[in-house]
Protein backbone atom coordinates (compact mmCIF):
# COMPACT_ATOMS: atom_id res chain seq x y z
CA UNK A 1 0.00 0.00 0.00
CA UNK A 2 1.20 3.32 -0.93
CA UNK A 3 2.11 5.69 2.09
CA UNK A 4 -0.07 8.64 1.92
CA UNK A 5 1.25 11.87 1.43
CA UNK A 6 1.97 14.13 4.26
CA UNK A 7 -0.50 17.40 4.12
CA UNK A 8 2.78 19.89 5.29
CA UNK A 9 3.90 18.57 1.84
CA UNK A 10 1.21 20.50 -0.37
CA UNK A 11 0.97 24.23 -1.48
CA UNK A 12 -2.53 25.84 -1.76
CA UNK A 13 -2.38 25.78 -5.99
CA UNK A 14 -1.91 22.13 -5.37
CA UNK A 15 -4.57 21.09 -2.89
CA UNK A 16 -7.04 23.40 -5.36
CA UNK A 17 -6.62 20.61 -7.53
CA UNK A 18 -7.40 17.60 -5.62
CA UNK A 19 -11.08 18.93 -5.55
CA UNK A 20 -11.34 18.84 -2.00
CA UNK A 21 -14.84 19.40 -0.53
CA UNK A 22 -15.60 23.38 -0.25
CA UNK A 23 -12.86 25.89 -0.35
CA UNK A 24 -9.03 25.19 -1.08
CA UNK A 25 -8.25 28.11 0.91
CA UNK A 26 -10.21 27.44 4.02
CA UNK A 27 -9.66 23.71 4.08
CA UNK A 28 -5.78 25.06 4.07
CA UNK A 29 -6.26 27.28 6.55
CA UNK A 30 -7.52 24.49 8.48
CA UNK A 31 -4.61 22.20 8.14
CA UNK A 32 -1.53 24.88 8.79
CA UNK A 33 -2.79 27.53 11.46
CA UNK A 34 -2.09 26.58 14.54
CA UNK A 35 -5.35 28.43 15.90
CA UNK A 36 -7.28 25.72 14.42
CA UNK A 37 -5.66 23.10 16.06
CA UNK A 38 -7.50 22.47 19.64
CA UNK A 39 -6.95 20.08 21.88
CA UNK A 40 -9.09 17.07 22.18
CA UNK A 41 -10.59 15.38 25.34
CA UNK A 42 -7.87 12.90 24.73
CA UNK A 43 -4.92 15.55 24.93
CA UNK A 44 -4.11 15.28 21.19
CA UNK A 45 -4.53 18.64 19.00
CA UNK A 46 -6.07 17.92 15.83
CA UNK A 47 -6.99 20.87 12.74
CA UNK A 48 -10.67 21.43 13.18
CA UNK A 49 -12.44 19.96 10.17
CA UNK A 50 -16.17 19.28 9.22
CA UNK A 51 -17.33 15.77 8.81
CA UNK A 52 -16.76 16.12 5.05
CA UNK A 53 -13.45 17.67 5.36
CA UNK A 54 -12.09 15.00 7.62
CA UNK A 55 -13.24 12.17 5.50
CA UNK A 56 -11.61 14.15 2.63
CA UNK A 57 -8.13 14.54 4.36
CA UNK A 58 -7.74 11.24 5.95
CA UNK A 59 -8.58 9.44 2.71
CA UNK A 60 -5.57 11.44 0.89
CA UNK A 61 -3.38 12.59 3.43
CA UNK A 62 -1.33 12.42 6.54
CA UNK A 63 -1.98 14.10 9.66
CA UNK A 64 1.12 12.89 11.04
CA UNK A 65 4.13 15.48 12.62
CA UNK A 66 7.16 14.64 13.97
CA UNK A 67 6.83 13.32 17.47
CA UNK A 68 8.42 15.48 19.94
CA UNK A 69 10.95 13.08 22.10
CA UNK A 70 12.43 15.54 24.58
CA UNK A 71 12.76 18.99 25.70
CA UNK A 72 15.57 20.62 27.15
CA UNK A 73 15.00 23.86 29.01
CA UNK A 74 17.73 26.83 28.79
CA UNK A 75 18.13 29.04 31.69
CA UNK A 76 17.63 31.71 29.01
CA UNK A 77 13.99 30.62 28.26
CA UNK A 78 15.90 28.85 24.90
CA UNK A 79 13.97 25.28 24.45
CA UNK A 80 16.09 22.65 22.34
CA UNK A 81 13.82 19.81 21.15
CA UNK A 82 14.60 16.47 19.96
CA UNK A 83 11.94 15.39 17.33
CA UNK A 84 11.37 12.06 15.79
CA UNK A 85 10.67 11.30 12.05
CA UNK A 86 8.79 8.75 10.58
CA UNK A 87 11.68 6.55 9.62
CA UNK A 88 13.11 6.91 13.57
CA UNK A 89 16.06 9.67 11.93
CA UNK A 90 15.94 12.65 14.82
CA UNK A 91 16.73 16.40 14.27
CA UNK A 92 17.10 19.14 16.67
CA UNK A 93 15.24 22.48 16.38
CA UNK A 94 15.86 25.32 19.02
CA UNK A 95 12.77 27.38 19.61
CA UNK A 96 13.87 31.38 21.26
CA UNK A 97 11.64 33.39 22.63
CA UNK A 98 12.84 36.95 22.75
CA UNK A 99 11.50 39.65 25.52
CA UNK A 100 11.26 42.82 23.09
CA UNK A 101 8.87 45.70 22.74
CA UNK A 102 7.23 43.06 20.41
CA UNK A 103 7.95 39.75 21.62
CA UNK A 104 8.49 37.01 18.97
CA UNK A 105 10.07 34.05 18.73
CA UNK A 106 12.89 32.37 16.95
CA UNK A 107 12.80 28.93 15.46
CA UNK A 108 16.35 27.43 14.81
CA UNK A 109 15.53 24.66 12.25
CA UNK A 110 17.18 22.23 10.78
CA UNK A 111 17.27 21.08 6.88
CA UNK A 112 19.20 17.64 7.17
CA UNK A 113 19.53 14.63 9.38
CA UNK A 114 23.32 15.51 10.23
CA UNK A 115 25.17 17.40 7.54
CA UNK A 116 27.85 16.59 4.68
CA UNK A 117 30.21 20.29 5.22
CA UNK A 118 32.68 18.73 7.80
CA UNK A 119 33.31 22.24 9.19
CA UNK A 120 35.71 21.22 11.88
CA UNK A 121 34.16 23.84 14.91
CA UNK A 122 30.73 22.17 14.15
CA UNK A 123 29.47 19.19 16.17
CA UNK A 124 26.71 18.31 13.63
CA UNK A 125 29.45 17.53 11.44
CA UNK A 126 30.58 14.63 13.45
CA UNK A 127 27.40 12.85 12.16
CA UNK A 128 28.28 13.24 8.61
CA UNK A 129 25.36 13.29 6.46
CA UNK A 130 22.60 10.76 7.00
CA UNK A 131 20.10 11.83 5.18
CA UNK A 132 17.51 15.08 3.10
CA UNK A 133 14.59 16.18 4.82
CA UNK A 134 11.38 16.54 2.78
CA UNK A 135 9.58 19.77 2.48
CA UNK A 136 6.95 18.17 4.66
CA UNK A 137 9.46 17.25 7.32
CA UNK A 138 10.66 20.81 7.33
CA UNK A 139 7.06 22.07 7.34
CA UNK A 140 6.16 19.63 9.80
CA UNK A 141 8.85 20.79 12.32
CA UNK A 142 7.69 24.41 12.15
CA UNK A 143 4.21 23.32 13.04
CA UNK A 144 4.99 20.74 15.52
CA UNK A 145 6.73 23.18 17.86
CA UNK A 146 4.21 26.03 17.33
CA UNK A 147 1.10 23.63 18.51
CA UNK A 148 3.79 23.03 21.71
CA UNK A 149 5.15 26.05 22.53
CA UNK A 150 3.65 28.69 20.52
CA UNK A 151 3.28 31.60 19.59
CA UNK A 152 -0.30 31.20 18.21
CA UNK A 153 0.32 34.39 16.24
CA UNK A 154 2.39 33.59 13.34
CA UNK A 155 2.98 37.36 12.55
CA UNK A 156 5.42 37.04 15.57
CA UNK A 157 8.00 34.26 14.46
CA UNK A 158 10.60 34.15 12.57
CA UNK A 159 12.78 31.06 11.02
CA UNK A 160 16.31 30.51 10.48
CA UNK A 161 18.10 27.45 8.44
CA UNK A 162 20.49 27.30 11.52
CA UNK A 163 20.31 23.81 12.80
CA UNK A 164 21.16 20.57 11.59
CA UNK A 165 22.20 20.64 7.86
CA UNK A 166 23.41 22.59 5.01
CA UNK A 167 20.36 24.17 3.66
CA UNK A 168 21.47 24.62 0.05
CA UNK A 169 22.86 21.04 0.08
CA UNK A 170 18.81 20.13 0.07
CA UNK A 171 17.85 23.09 -1.42
CA UNK A 172 14.77 22.27 -3.77
CA UNK A 173 13.36 20.71 -0.43
CA UNK A 174 14.07 24.39 1.48
CA UNK A 175 12.51 26.79 -0.99
CA UNK A 176 9.63 24.04 -1.12
CA UNK A 177 9.56 24.30 2.62
CA UNK A 178 9.45 28.20 2.76
CA UNK A 179 7.13 28.87 -0.49
CA UNK A 180 4.47 26.69 1.67
CA UNK A 181 5.47 28.33 4.99
CA UNK A 182 4.56 31.28 3.61
CA UNK A 183 1.45 30.33 2.02
CA UNK A 184 -1.47 33.88 2.92
CA UNK A 185 -3.77 30.64 3.17
CA UNK A 186 -1.81 29.43 6.10
CA UNK A 187 0.80 30.09 8.44
CA UNK A 188 1.11 33.56 6.19
CA UNK A 189 5.01 34.09 6.91
CA UNK A 190 6.99 36.85 5.56
CA UNK A 191 9.66 35.75 3.27
CA UNK A 192 11.71 38.16 5.44
CA UNK A 193 11.18 37.14 8.66
CA UNK A 194 12.87 33.73 7.03
CA UNK A 195 16.64 33.47 7.00
CA UNK A 196 18.69 30.39 5.20
CA UNK A 197 22.51 29.99 6.61
CA UNK A 198 25.57 28.73 4.27
CA UNK A 199 28.60 27.39 4.70
CA UNK A 200 29.23 28.80 0.78
CA UNK A 201 28.02 26.98 -1.75
CA UNK A 202 28.24 29.50 -4.86
CA UNK A 203 25.54 27.63 -7.14
CA UNK A 204 22.84 27.07 -4.05
CA UNK A 205 22.70 31.44 -3.50
CA UNK A 206 22.34 31.48 -7.24
CA UNK A 207 19.25 29.40 -6.75
CA UNK A 208 17.81 31.21 -4.08
CA UNK A 209 18.40 34.60 -5.42
CA UNK A 210 16.37 33.36 -8.25
CA UNK A 211 13.43 31.66 -5.81
CA UNK A 212 9.72 32.73 -6.68
CA UNK A 213 9.50 33.03 -2.64
CA UNK A 214 12.67 34.00 -1.51
CA UNK A 215 14.16 33.70 1.99
CA UNK A 216 16.71 36.14 3.37
CA UNK A 217 20.93 35.06 3.18
CA UNK A 218 23.87 34.42 5.75
CA UNK A 219 26.89 32.98 4.83
CA UNK A 220 29.24 31.77 6.95
CA UNK A 221 32.65 33.18 6.13
CA UNK A 222 34.80 32.45 9.25
CA UNK A 223 38.11 33.29 7.73
CA UNK A 224 39.36 36.00 5.17
CA UNK A 225 41.73 33.33 2.90
CA UNK A 226 41.08 30.63 0.82
CA UNK A 227 43.38 28.76 2.75
CA UNK A 228 42.54 29.64 5.79
CA UNK A 229 38.92 29.12 4.94
CA UNK A 230 39.70 25.58 3.57
CA UNK A 231 41.64 24.83 6.52
CA UNK A 232 38.32 24.67 9.03
CA UNK A 233 35.62 24.69 5.95
CA UNK A 234 36.50 21.91 3.68
CA UNK A 235 33.85 23.16 1.61
CA UNK A 236 35.56 26.53 0.49
CA UNK A 237 37.93 23.95 -2.23
CA UNK A 238 35.09 25.01 -4.85
CA UNK A 239 33.80 27.63 -3.11
CA UNK A 240 36.61 30.72 -3.15
CA UNK A 241 35.94 33.67 -1.09
CA UNK A 242 35.97 35.76 -4.92
CA UNK A 243 33.42 33.56 -6.30
CA UNK A 244 31.44 33.75 -3.23
CA UNK A 245 31.74 38.21 -3.07
CA UNK A 246 30.93 38.04 -6.35
CA UNK A 247 27.28 35.55 -5.46
CA UNK A 248 26.46 38.15 -3.25
CA UNK A 249 26.73 41.29 -5.30
CA UNK A 250 24.89 39.74 -7.80
CA UNK A 251 22.26 39.09 -5.06
CA UNK A 252 18.80 40.52 -5.28
CA UNK A 253 18.06 42.47 -1.98
CA UNK A 254 15.04 43.99 -1.11
CA UNK A 255 14.76 47.60 0.04
CA UNK A 256 16.46 48.09 3.59
CA UNK A 257 17.56 44.23 3.18
CA UNK A 258 20.83 43.28 4.22
CA UNK A 259 23.27 40.05 3.31
CA UNK A 260 24.12 38.76 7.49
CA UNK A 261 27.88 37.93 6.83
CA UNK A 262 28.81 34.93 9.99
CA UNK A 263 31.58 34.79 11.43
CA UNK A 264 32.55 32.20 13.92
CA UNK A 265 35.54 33.88 16.20
CA UNK A 266 37.90 30.98 16.99
CA UNK A 267 40.85 32.19 19.83
CA UNK A 268 44.11 32.58 17.80
CA UNK A 269 42.63 31.57 14.62
CA UNK A 270 40.66 33.85 12.84
CA UNK A 271 40.39 36.80 15.74
CA UNK A 272 43.22 39.23 14.52
CA UNK A 273 43.00 42.60 13.51
CA UNK A 274 44.50 41.45 10.03
CA UNK A 275 41.42 39.27 9.60
CA UNK A 276 39.01 41.97 10.82
CA UNK A 277 40.46 44.00 7.71
CA UNK A 278 40.28 41.17 5.13
CA UNK A 279 36.46 40.30 6.66
CA UNK A 280 35.91 43.75 6.38
CA UNK A 281 37.24 44.09 2.28
CA UNK A 282 35.07 40.72 1.60
CA UNK A 283 32.57 43.06 2.63
CA UNK A 284 33.04 46.12 0.93
CA UNK A 285 30.42 46.89 -1.12
CA UNK A 286 27.74 44.07 -0.13
CA UNK A 287 24.91 46.13 2.21
CA UNK A 288 25.63 43.92 5.12
CA UNK A 289 25.52 43.12 8.76
CA UNK A 290 28.76 41.10 10.17
CA UNK A 291 27.28 38.91 12.63
CA UNK A 292 30.00 37.65 14.97
CA UNK A 293 29.72 34.62 16.72
CA UNK A 294 31.86 33.75 19.85
CA UNK A 295 32.74 29.97 19.25
CA UNK A 296 30.02 27.96 21.02
CA UNK A 297 32.53 24.80 23.41
CA UNK A 298 31.91 21.47 21.54
CA UNK A 299 33.62 18.34 21.73
CA UNK A 300 35.55 18.62 18.03
CA UNK A 301 38.14 20.60 16.50
CA UNK A 302 40.54 21.59 19.31
CA UNK A 303 39.36 25.42 19.18
CA UNK A 304 38.93 27.66 22.20
CA UNK A 305 36.17 30.47 22.83
CA UNK A 306 37.98 34.11 22.24
CA UNK A 307 37.94 36.36 26.03
CA UNK A 308 36.13 39.11 26.10
CA UNK A 309 38.41 41.44 25.36
CA UNK A 310 39.90 39.92 22.02
CA UNK A 311 36.04 39.61 21.01
CA UNK A 312 36.20 43.48 21.61
CA UNK A 313 39.02 44.27 19.69
CA UNK A 314 37.70 42.49 17.22
CA UNK A 315 34.83 43.88 16.82
CA UNK A 316 36.31 47.40 16.95
CA UNK A 317 38.46 46.52 14.36
CA UNK A 318 35.20 45.51 12.43
CA UNK A 319 33.48 49.09 13.25
CA UNK A 320 36.59 51.04 12.34
CA UNK A 321 37.02 49.94 8.93
CA UNK A 322 33.36 51.00 8.56
CA UNK A 323 31.18 48.11 9.12
CA UNK A 324 27.69 47.43 10.68
CA UNK A 325 28.40 44.59 13.40
CA UNK A 326 26.21 42.71 15.77
CA UNK A 327 27.40 39.73 18.56
CA UNK A 328 25.35 36.83 18.79
CA UNK A 329 24.09 36.13 21.90
CA UNK A 330 24.04 32.11 22.37
CA UNK A 331 21.12 31.16 23.20
CA UNK A 332 20.74 27.95 24.55
CA UNK A 333 24.31 26.89 25.65
CA UNK A 334 23.77 25.43 29.01
CA UNK A 335 21.60 22.29 26.69
CA UNK A 336 24.13 22.27 23.76
CA UNK A 337 21.45 24.59 21.51
CA UNK A 338 23.68 26.86 20.50
CA UNK A 339 25.24 27.11 17.31
CA UNK A 340 27.08 24.56 16.00
CA UNK A 341 26.21 22.35 19.16
CA UNK A 342 23.29 20.20 17.65
CA UNK A 343 24.13 17.03 17.53
CA UNK A 344 21.64 13.55 17.53
CA UNK A 345 22.63 9.95 17.51
CA UNK A 346 21.09 9.06 14.12
CA UNK A 347 23.46 6.88 12.30
CA UNK A 348 25.15 8.77 9.61
CA UNK A 349 25.53 6.23 6.37
CA UNK A 350 29.55 6.18 7.01
CA UNK A 351 28.79 4.58 10.79
CA UNK A 352 26.13 1.84 9.56
CA UNK A 353 27.80 0.77 6.93
CA UNK A 354 31.09 -0.01 8.86
CA UNK A 355 28.58 -1.45 11.62
CA UNK A 356 26.79 -3.66 8.90
CA UNK A 357 30.32 -4.73 7.24
CA UNK A 358 31.43 -5.80 11.31
CA UNK A 359 28.41 -7.47 11.61
CA UNK A 360 28.94 -9.87 8.32
CA UNK A 361 32.61 -10.40 9.61
CA UNK A 362 33.93 -7.96 6.96
CA UNK A 363 32.47 -8.85 3.90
Amino acid sequence: MTPLQSFCDLTAEELSAREPPGSATHLFAALHRVTRWPTGTDGVRRPLLGKIARAFVERNFTLALPEIIHAQHSDDAATKLLLGLADGARVEVVHMPRAVKNPRVTLCISSQVGCAMGCRFCQTATMGLVRNLGAAEIVGQVLAVLLALGPVDPQRVSIVFMGMGEPLHNVDAVLRAVEILCEPAGLGLSPQRITVSTVGLVDGIATIARARVRPAIALSVNATTDAARTAIMPVARNNSLADLRAALLAFPLRSHEKVTLEYVLLAGTNDSQDDAAGLAAFARGIRHNVNVIPWNATAVGGFARPNHTAISEFVAGLRAHGCLVTVRKSRGPDVAGACGQLVTQSESRFTRRARLTQAAGGQ
